[in-house]
C-alpha cells in the first residue's frame, strides 16, 4: 500500500492540487436553457461513432446536481477545480450576444467553488464547438478564431475576476488529428491538409484571444493545454532514432514550438509540403504571445518504431483500460525536455489518470491500480521538480466517471464511481487514497 507521508513531503506548501472535468462529458441538459447545439450532440447521433451508441444527453446530470457535486470536491480537500465552460451553451450560435442563462450556470459553478475554498481553473474550449459555427466551416476557416475571441472576451467580462487561471484550449492536437484527420472524434473529418490547418487555427486563436484578453484587463493567469507524450525509439538502431525524432517534431514540437519560438519545425513543414497550413503575416507572433502557464496533460508514452515492429502488448508495461501503457518514468522525461528545450513559464499537469475495471462491490470501489497510478506519476512530478523543472500543480484526471467520448460511458477514468441509471456518487478507494495524501501535503501549510 502507498503511504501518503512520504510523498507529501517532496512538494512544496503552495503546490496546487486538483481535479479536472470537461463540460460535455459531466453537465448533461443539453438542450436546456438556452444551450445550442455542438458538434459532439450531432456526433453522437452518427450511426457506430460512439462505441456503446451513447450521448452526452444526460451524463453525469452535472447541470442539475451543481451543489452536490461542488460539496464533493470541497470534500477531497483539493486546491482547485478545472473545469472548461461550453460554448453552445454560453453562445448558442457561435456568435452574437452571450446566453444569460448560459453564463448564469458558471457564475453559481465558479463563485459556489470560492464559497467552499476551491480555485477555478477555467478552460474556454474543451472541444464542444457550437455547430452553427462548424457549419460554416469550423476550425477549418480562420473565421472560427476570430469567434473564438468573441466568446472569450464575453466569459471573461463575467468571470475573469473571480478565476484563478483560464486555458484557451484543451489538447488542440486532439481536435486537429482525431476530430479532422482520422474522423474518429467530431466533427468526424478525415483530411489531413485540414487537420493541419485546423491546428493552425487553434494556436492562433489562442495568441489571439490571450492578447485580447490582456487588452481587456484580464487579471486571470494565462495559458493553454497541451497533451504531450514522451517519445521513445524502439531500438537503438539509427532507423529507430530518427523516427522517434521526427515523430516528436510531429506532435510535441508542432505545437510547443510555434508556442515559444513563434515558429513550426522546418523538418515537419518540409514534409508536409502541400498540406503545410496558409500561414498569414502575423499569425506566428500572435501564436507566440508570451502566457502564464502550461498545462500538460500527460497518459502515456510513444514508441517509434521505423518497421513498425513494435508490440505494446509485448511491452512487460501494464495497460490501462484504453489499451495505454503505463509508464511513469516517462512524464519525468517529458518535463525535464521541456524543461531543457524552452522558457517555461508554470507548468501544471492538468490531466493525468487511467481508465480501470472497478465494479462497485458491497458499496465500495477497490482500485488499487488507480491509486498505484496515480502514486507512481505523482512521484514522478516530484523527480521532476528536484531536477529544476517549474511545477506549480497537478490534476487528477477525472473527478467522476464521465462520458469518455467515441468510447461512450464504458472507460471509467473517475475517482468518483458515477452509477449512471441513479447518478449516485460513491468515493473510490483513489479518492480516499487521494484525499489523505492531500491532508499530509496541507499539514505542512501549518
Amino acid at each position: 500500500m502507498h503511504r501518503p507521508d512520504d510523498l507529501a513531503q517532496q512538494f512544496p506548501p503552495d503546490f496546487q492540487w486538483g481535479v479536472a472535468t470537461s463540460s460535455f462529458q459531466i453537465e448533461g441538459a443539453a438542450r436546456e436553457d438556452g444551450k445550442g447545439e455542438s458538434i459532439w450532440d450531432r456526433f453522437c447521433r452518427v450511426p457506430g461513432a460512439i462505441a456503446d451508441a451513447s450521448n452526452g444527453d444526460v451524463a453525469c446530470d452535472h447541470y442539475h446536481r451543481l451543489d452536490s457535486d461542488l460539496d464533493l470536491i470541497a470534500s477531497l480537500g483539493v486546491d482547485a477545480y478545472r473545469f472548461s465552460v461550453s460554448w453552445p451553451r454560453v453562445q448558442p450560435d457561435g456568435a452574437g450576444a452571450c446566453n444569460p442563462k448560459g453564463l448564469d450556470f458558471y457564475e453559481r459553478l465558479v463563485d459556489g467553488l470560492l464559497a467552499r475554498g476551491v480555485k477555478p481553473f477555467l478552460t474556454l474550449y474543451h472541444w464542444d464547438l457550437p455547430q452553427a459555427l462548424q457549419d460554416r466551416g469550423g476550425w477549418a476557416a480562420r473565421d472560427t478564431a476570430h469567434r473564438f475571441v468573441d466568446y472569450a472576451r464575453g466569459v471573461r467580462r463575467r468571470l475573469g475576476d473571480r478565476v484563478a487561471a483560464i486555458a484557451t484550449h484543451n489538447e488542440p492536437q486532439v481536435v486537429a488529428v482525431l476530430g479532422h484527420e482520422t474522423g474518429d472524434f467530431a466533427p468526424g473529418i478525415k483530411s489531413r491538409k485540414t487537420a493541419i490547418q485546423v491546428a493552425h487555427h487553434l494556436l492562433l486563436s489562442h495568441g489571439l484571444a490571450v492578447q485580447a484578453l490582456r487588452a481587456d484587463g484580464c487579471i486571470a493567469p494565462l495559458g493553454i493545454v497541451i497533451n504531450l507524450a514522451h517519445v521513445e525509439p524502439a531500438t537503438d538502431s539509427p532507423a529507430d532514432v530518427a523516427k522517434a525524432r521526427f515523430d516528436d517534431a510531429a506532435g510535441r514540437r508542432w505545437y510547443l514550438d510555434p508556442l515559444f519560438k513563434g515558429q513550426y519545425p522546418p523538418e515537419v513543414l518540409d514534409a508536409l509540403g502541400a498540406d503545410a497550413p496558409a500561414v498569414q503575416a502575423g499569425d506566428m507572433a500572435a501564436i507566440a504571445t508570451p502566457i502564464d502557464y502550461l498545462g500538460i496533460n500527460y497518459y502515456f508514452r510513444m514508441v517509434a518504431s521505423a518497421d513498425g515492429s513494435f508490440d505494446k502488448a509485448k511491452s512487460g508495461l501494464a495497460l490501462t483500460e484504453m489499451g495505454w501503457e503505463i509508464y511513469p518514468r516517462g512524464l519525468t522525461a517529458l518535463l525535464l525536455t521541456l524543461h531543457r528545450e524552452y522558457r517555461l513559464p508554470k507548468v501544471y499537469v492538468t490531466e493525468n489518470g487511467g481508465a480501470f475495471k472497478d465494479p462497485v462491490v458491497d458499496g465500495r470501489v477497490h482500485d488499487a491500480d488507480r491509486i498505484d497510478y496515480l502514486h507512481t506519476h505523482i512521484a514522478a512530478v516530484a523527480e521532476a521538480m528536484r531536477q529544476g523543472v517549474p511545477m506549480a500543480g497537478y490534476m487528477v484526471w477525472s473527478l467522476m466517471d464521465n462520458f469518455e467520448w467515441s468510447s461512450g460511458y464504458a472507460k471509467r477514468f473517475g475517482i468518483v464511481h458515477v452509477d449512471y441509471a441513479t447518478q449516485q456518487r460513491t468515493l473510490k478507494d483513489s479518492a480516499l487514497w487521494y484525499r489523505e495524501f492531500l491532508s499530509r501535503c496541507h499539514a505542512r501549510r501549518m
